[in-house]
């Protein structure tokens, strides 16, 4: 066996044992540099480790032939001293796996399982706590998202956008008359307006302890980034749907509504006034939205020949309907006992305008927190939304 290469080895294990030994001293964990040098060791180590290994295997052989030249005394002794090697051989090997395992965890757990160091989600700012085990799987909240941004009218454009319409009052409508032979027909104008879409940006940081990182035993950076693109879509949703003043508009300047009769309740005729707010033309792709609670509370309504307006439908994707039509529900919603507030859209939504100028772009920040020994995930976008065409949705107001 090479001398030189067991004396490398063992001078690789007592620099290891002195960088671990320094960190547990200095109450801290390691550093990135330190984890990357330490992993090099450790890579090196077990090539040597396998070198030895080999060395040995043919020293073995060696061995094995110069017993078989001298031929032993008799069948019983050559037999047993097969059996001797093969038992050190596997002596030997278990041996060699167990150092490598424990080297492993040396570096892998014993400076981070560190009890004096919290590995969990606190040095992150991220609010939740998780103990130190941590199970392979994680609960998340679930929230109520109707589809709202994939059925809107969605353009990726840079810059500023006009989107021309022909207003829908009778005054701007070209007139047809009778008139008689020889006379001057008169013009009526059809005079265009436009709806101007601009970009408003958004974005939002998350960051992750490392430690979280490394003991997590599923993937929580693929977890972190998977739930900033359902907040962001919350978030959009909720933009859409109600609007903010000075920036999106979405449905929020919708003038085409049913207003309540009273404060906290919702009769099933105001519904098919609802319904039938939107032309015939535009009945065909239409949806309802509304909060969790005026579903709840549209299940019990019924209709003045008694039978239940909100009905199951498998058919549909949430599998309840109203006339016919899907029922989606939104958390994002006012619920029906709001006073003056939006309790429920009906139509179809392609009505409404939604431009990104800046698609959602979400991105792993690996090295601006390492100082803080943590990774980034950010998220930036850049949209604005605004009715198209009023004809084809319209709102119900509760009573003020």
């Amino acid at each position: 066996m090479r001398k030189d290469l067991v004396e490398k080895k063992n001078d690789l294990m007592k620099k290891a044992d002195e960088m671990l030994n320094k960190a547990k001293l200095e109450k801290r964990e390691l550093t990135p540099d330190e984890m990357q040098e330490l992993a090099e060791i450790r890579d090196d180590v077990m090539k040597i480790k396998k070198a030895l290994g080999l060395e040995k295997d043919f020293d073995d052989m060696r061995e094995l032939e110069k017993k078989d030249d001298a031929t032993p005394s008799s069948t019983a002794e050559g037999e047993r001293a097969c059996g001797d090697d093969k038992k050190r051989s596997a002596e030997e090997a278990a041996k060699a796996a167990a150092e490598e395992r424990a080297f492993e965890a040396y570096i892998r757990g014993k400076a981070m399982n560190n009890r004096d160091t919290d590995v969990n989600l606190t040095p992150a700012n991220n609010g939740a706590v998780i103990p130190t085990t941590i199970a392979n799987k994680i609960i998340k909240k679930v929230y109520n998202i109707c589809p709202i941004l994939e059925k809107s009218s969605k353009y990726n454009i840079k810059g500023n956008l006009d989107i021309p319409f022909y207003p829908a009052s009778d005054e701007s409508l070209i007139t047809v008359a009778y008139h008689d032979e020889f006379e001057e027909l008169v013009s009526t104008n059809g005079n265009f307006s436009k709806i101007s879409l601009g970009g408003f940006l958004a974005g939002v940081l998350s960051k992750i302890s490392r430690s979280l990182i490394n003991n997590a035993a599923f993937d929580i950076v693929g977890f972190v980034v998977d739930e900033m693109a359902y907040a962001i879509k919350r978030f959009i949703e909720k933009e859409l749907l109600l609007g903010t003043v000075d920036k999106v508009d979405g449905l929020s300047t919708l003038s085409n509504s049913i207003t309540t009769a009273a404060a906290d309740k919702i009769t099933a005729d105001e519904v098919i006034d609802l319904h039938d707010a939107i032309k015939d033309e535009y009945q065909n792709g239409a949806i309802w939205i509304m909060s969790p609670a005026t579903r709840t509370y549209l299940r019990k309504l019924k209709s003045s020949t008694g039978y239940y307006l909100l009905n199951d439908d498998i058919s549909t994707p949430f599998g309840t309907s109203i006339l016919g039509k899907p029922v989606y529900v939104s958390d994002n919603m006012p619920d029906y006992t709001e006073d003056g507030e939006v309790a429920i859209y009906y139509g179809d939504m392609s009505g409404l305008a939604t431009k990104f100028s800046e698609e959602i772009n979400i991105e792993v920040l690996r090295e601006k927190f390492a100082t803080q020994h943590a990774v980034g995930i950010v998220g930036w976008f850049e949209f604005d939304s605004k009715v198209e065409n009023e004809q084809k949705i319209a709102k119900l107001v509760m009573h003020a």
